[in-house]
């Protein structure tokens, strides 16, 4: 994670560390989401809605779960 997005998540009481790798497979998700609806707002969207599930599943499964759900 960059200074700015430590700065913004310990602001909204985050204390969670995004590692690179993580922080990579949610890009690509979000960009899926973009591309596939046709509709970019559903990228901040979809890694919300990721982010709430509060589960130990790994990013690169839910990534699997939601190429196979585009296709």
């Amino acid at each position: 994670m960059d200074d700015w997005l430590r700065r913004v998540a310990a602001a909204v009481g985050s204390d969670e560390e995004l590692s690179g790798a993580d922080a990579d497979t949610l890009l690509k998700i979000a960009r899926i989401a973009a591309h596939e609806s046709d509709d970019r707002r559903n990228a901040p969207l979809l890694c919300y809605l990721i982010g709430r599930l509060h589960t130990d599943r790994p990013l690169d499964e839910i990534l699997e779960a939601v190429r196979a759900s585009s296709s």
